[in-house]
């Protein structure tokens, strides 16, 4: 299944990191979502994508492990992270592969084609950070802090990342906001210059944890794409989610 290149073979892996503690929404991967745990629907999402050699949960909570055990899901016992990006960085350790994709364990309606996309064409010796980004519709969403906006340049490349609404419309409304979606890749070298930075001063101001990476210089390349995926941040969004997962499963 690994992705072939130039007669190169280049092994990408999925990872979802899972933890039982969080303040916003305590035990949010195993809620339940028609019959099975939202972090189930996630899994079975990503191991459709042929391109990922193996799928793996990363937990550091029993509880997780054996939700994991008992629906013969692949997972790695880590140790406490303060970010998911050091979870997966843990992994890294265990598990070789030239790119990690993270998959947040709360989109149990991410498209296989969508995880596809952020897939790199090819492997390097250098920092790597890739993103996906769809255009924001819901103007309710464009002023959450928790949906993260994205500018880039004509390349895709991150110019910035914030909670606030960016760019501002100062002087024209004829552009279309748009929002990161809950996956992301990088290689070895990224993650270790990660969890080798200290947190810098935007990302303190934005608690927002990817910024580390633009404030050590490792560009972040975005890519377009059609999702109507929707992530669980809040118990009434998991009601919105069921709803729709009984009209997909009832189609």
């Amino acid at each position: 299944k690994a992705v072939l290149l130039g007669g190169e073979k280049m092994k990408v892996i999925g990872v979802i990191p899972a933890r039982y503690g969080s303040s916003r929404f305590p035990g949010k991967p195993l809620q339940d979502i028609c019959g099975k745990p939202m972090l189930w629907w996630v899994y079975h999402q990503a191991i459709k994508v042929k391109e990922l050699e193996g799928v793996y949960v990363a937990t550091d909570d029993d509880r997780v492990a054996e939700i994991c055990k008992k629906y013969n899901m692949n997972y790695v016992m880590t140790g406490e992270h303060s970010t998911h990006i050091a979870r997966v960085h843990e992994l890294s350790t265990k598990v070789e592969a030239d790119y990690y994709v993270n998959i947040n364990g709360d989109e149990p309606l991410i498209e296989p084609s969508t995880i596809k996309a952020i897939i790199p064409t090819e492997a390097s010796d250098k920092p790597k950070v890739f993103g996906l980004m769809k255009i924001l519709r819901d103007p309710v969403e464009l002023i959450d802090p928790s949906n993260i906006k994205v500018a880039t340049n004509k390349e895709g490349v991150a110019l910035y990342i914030s909670r606030a609404p960016i760019p501002h419309p100062y002087k024209t409304i004829l552009f279309e906001y748009k929002k990161a979606i809950g996956v992301e890749c990088w290689n070895k070298e990224a993650l270790e210059l990660f969890v080798n930075s200290e947190p810098g001063e935007m990302e303190k101001i934005e608690d927002l944890v990817a910024l580390r990476f633009f404030e050590n210089g490792c560009p972040m390349h975005y890519t377009l794409v059609e999702s109507n995926s929707l992530s669980v941040d809040t118990p009434k969004d998991l009601e919105k989610v069921r709803l729709l997962m009984k009209e997909i499963l009832n189609k």
